[in-house]
Order: structure tokens, then C-alpha cells, then sequence
């Protein structure tokens, strides 16, 4: 597997942009439409602030721990959410798809399914990855139910897994989708973008 590095994925409705400086004023509004509806997921960091997480994603960037986009609207240019590769093992030929979060009002919309699709197709197509995982917190019944239409497969629990900001200890459902199941999962992605 290569190393990933920062590109732009573009897809019909959405492009995933390297993140910046730029971004940010739209990502704050993005995340205030419900923060309450986001306290489950990659956004619970607004409790250490927005320099914090820009902080913490830039730091992993520059030493290579994650690949960072900004989930931008196609037919807008407005940043609607974000993105990472982390985990990155290119000797085991693996990465993880994580700290995802979308504004509330772009749930269940093409926006999170396109993503997926540029950033599994972009893992598999172009970087050779054999094997790319997928977690969440076990209370976010909703980001599961998302990973398993995706196709991922449910893999077990790590209990008392991560310890959040607010200094809840969560368990951590992983899901993974390998190489040798990435053609079907594809194109079933495609057909349902196509529809």
C-alpha cells in the first residue's frame, strides 16, 4: 500500500478537500445546527474548542497520522462536515475511515454516501489498501446503522475503549471492509448514488 498524503476526491455532490484555514467558518456553522444531535460523534472535541481540534488535526497531518478533508457541498463550495484517514499502517496494508461528522441537516443524504464511496475507492483503487476499518462509539446507534449500509462488516466491541473529552470511558464498535469485498460494496455504493 502507498502512504495516503492530502488530495482532493471529487464526486456530484461532494468534493473532499484537503481541510484549511479556510474552512473553518463554515464547519462552525455546520456543527451549530444541533450540537446536542453531534455529542456522540467526532464533534464531542467542542468541549476542548474548534483551535483544539484544528490544532489536533493539523499536528497528525504534518506527521503523518491522518489525511484530514473537509466534506465540501458540490453545488454550494460550503464545507458541510469532515473526514479523516487514520490508523495508517502501510506495511499491513490498512487504514482507518474516521472522525467523520456531517451537519445534521446533510444526514441520510448523499453527501455521507459519496464520501465513503471517494474515500473507500481512493483506499482500495488507487493506494492498494487491503484492509480499511471503520469505528464508532457503541451509544451512536446511528453511525452504526450508516457504517452497515455502507456494507462494512461488524467486527466486535473494545470495551472501555477510548476515553472522550468529557471523560466518559466509551466502547468502540469496529467494522472493516477488506479488498476481496471492496468490488461489491462499490457497486452497490454506485447504484444507490446513481439513483
Amino acid at each position: 500500500m502507498r502512504r495516503p498524503v492530502p488530495v482532493s476526491l471529487e464526486g456530484r455532490h461532494v468534493r473532499l478537500v484537503p481541510i484549511g484555514p479556510e474552512h473553518r467558518e463554515d464547519l462552525e456553522a455546520a456543527a451549530a445546527e444541533d450540537p446536542a444531535a453531534l455529542h456522540l460523534g467526532a464533534l464531542l472535541f467542542t468541549l476542548e474548542g474548534w483551535d483544539a481540534w484544528y490544532g489536533e488535526a493539523a499536528a497528525g497531518v504534518a506527521d503523518g497520522r491522518y489525511v484530514v478533508w473537509a466534506t465540501v457541498d458540490a453545488g454550494s463550495g460550503r464545507a458541510i462536515g469532515s473526514t479523516r484517514f487514520g490508523d495508517i499502517d502501510v506495511e499491513s496494508e490498512r487504514l482507518e475511515i474516521g472522525w467523520t461528522w456531517l451537519a445534521p441537516s446533510r444526514w441520510r443524504t448523499a453527501a455521507n454516501t459519496e464520501a465513503k464511496l471517494l474515500q473507500l475507492r481512493h483506499a482500495f483503487d488507487e493506494l492498494g489498501a487491503g484492509r480499511v476499518g471503520l469505528k464508532t462509539d457503541a451509544r451512536n446507534l446511528r453511525s452504526q446503522a450508516a457504517i452497515e449500509r455502507i456494507g462494512a462488516v461488524r467486527e466486535g466491541t473494545l470495551r472501555r475503549h477510548i476515553r472522550m473529552p468529557d471523560g466518559f470511558i466509551r466502547d468502540s464498535v469496529y467494522y472493516s471492509i477488506l479488498r476481496d469485498e471492496w468490488p461489491a460494496i462499490r457497486d452497490r455504493l454506485e447504484a444507490r448514488l446513481a439513483r
